[in-house]
């Protein structure tokens, strides 16, 4: 039996947006957002350079202590409710954190029997509640794979699809999951239910549905192998691309930018993304994600030639150039290098002259340790010496003498 307990409301603002658990230490980034010191620093830690709410591009990844916001939660702990027998406050959420071991089979029962909404809405707000839910549901034996087989079944109504990816998504961070999910879908010869199932949730779901669908498929593609299987999907290959061409909603585009430079590993699927004008839609819209696209594009000389033959991409780029973080910086140079020193292409050439795309170069030179970005960038100073044909570089040397081209 489930031993009953008093549980208080938990003020929103008092919830940081990563664990959805009560701040302890509140930070603010220069987004604006605040969240719990230790779940920002380990989303910063693993290498993300967005604002998790936003997903903006940070400028900084510098945060600052939200004072008046720690002091808020400090007066609201101590007026709050006083756990039964204890001489301090315990923050407990809005709802029950806990369930018996016997509620969670009868739960799950009851979602593999009928695969109803009414059930996978109980557990996508159970795991929604706190971490700790989400650390007993992708432990519980059984429990993750019950919520996939729900992708994996015909004639189940949108909503459950819906829902059911929704949880997934909520509990991929958990240890394992990630990878069980993988070799319970992709590599257990069931990819085509799963894959229709998404496609299904890309037609016809929410926007939000849309973003978490793609967000699961990208996590699950660990391998060359999961690539594959997801990549031969043609149904799916062809709705994201729409998606991409009709679509102005920031976050799908680059969970689908993302999904599509994931699963471009053969020359098919670059191939086949190219002749579908995928070079023309991020460069009107240019992002790190869109970066990392045409990055991957450019390893291929039909890649190379799109690029080279859109006019606006090569000055999208130079024009973002300095604004990129370390990541985004190296597709960018990437990107440029592989159209002006591989393909020798003399309209980009003068694109990136025109946009002061060699003093960029060289101030990335400058900022940039040995490596191949610098390797790269000289090789671009060489190529763009030629266009350059009064250097045009004067008013920059004479601050910063100590480079010199190649």
């Amino acid at each position: 039996m489930v031993k009953e307990e008093l549980y208080i409301t938990v003020p929103s603002v008092f919830r940081c947006p990563i664990s959805l658990d009560v701040m302890k230490s509140p930070v603010s980034l220069c987004t604006g957002v605040t969240y719990d010191r230790s779940s920002i620093q380990k989303w910063l830690e693993s290498g993300h350079d967005t604002c998790p709410a936003t997903m903006q591009v940070l400028p900084s990844k510098d945060f600052i202590p939200n004072l008046t916001l720690h002091r808020l939660i400090n007066l609201w702990i101590q007026s709050s409710t006083l756990r039964p027998g204890s001489n301090s406050p315990r923050l407990l959420p809005a709802t029950p954190p806990a369930i018996s071991e016997v509620q969670a089979k009868l739960l799950m029962e009851k979602v593999e029997r009928e695969g109803c909404v009414d059930s996978l809405s109980k557990v996508a707000e159970f795991v929604s509640c706190c971490e700790e839910n989400r650390k007993f549901v992708a432990r519980f034996d059984g429990f993750v794979e019950v919520i996939a087989g729900v992708l994996k079944r015909k004639c189940v109504e949108i909503k459950a699809l819906e829902t059911a990816v929704r949880i997934l998504d909520l509990i991929l961070s958990e240890n394992g999951v990630t990878e069980g999910l993988n070799k319970l879908i992709l590599k257990s010869n069931q990819e085509s239910k799963f894959l229709s199932a998404i496609v299904l949730i890309l037609q016809h779901g929410s926007l939000n549905s849309k973003i978490k669908s793609v967000r699961v498929l990208d996590s699950l593609a660990l391998d060359s192998e999961s690539k594959r299987r997801i990549s031969d999907s043609q149904d799916l290959i062809s709705i994201l691309l729409q998606l991409l061409k009709t679509n102005n909603n920031e976050s799908l585009n680059d969970a689908v930018t993302s999904i599509l430079t994931t699963i471009s590993i053969t020359r098919y699927v670059r191939s086949r993304l190219i002749e579908n004008g995928i070079v023309e839609i991020p460069s009107n819209s240019l992002t790190e994600k869109s970066l990392k696209l045409l990055a991957t594009l450019s390893t291929c000389s039909e890649g190379r030639s799109a690029i080279s033959s859109e006019p606006k991409c090569a000055a999208a780029i130079v024009e973002k150039l300095l604004k990129l973080s370390k990541t985004g910086t190296e597709d960018a140079v990437t990107v440029l290098w592989s159209t002006c020193c591989l393909n020798k292409e003399e309209k980009v050439k003068e694109a990136v002259v025109k946009g002061n795309g060699v003093t960029k170069i060289l101030v990335i030179m400058q900022r940039e340790g040995e490596g191949n970005v610098k390797m790269m960038c000289r090789d671009l100073v060489k190529a763009l010496r030629a266009v350059c044909k009064d250097w045009c570089l004067g008013s920059y040397e004479t601050k910063t003498t100590h480079i010199r081209p190649c």
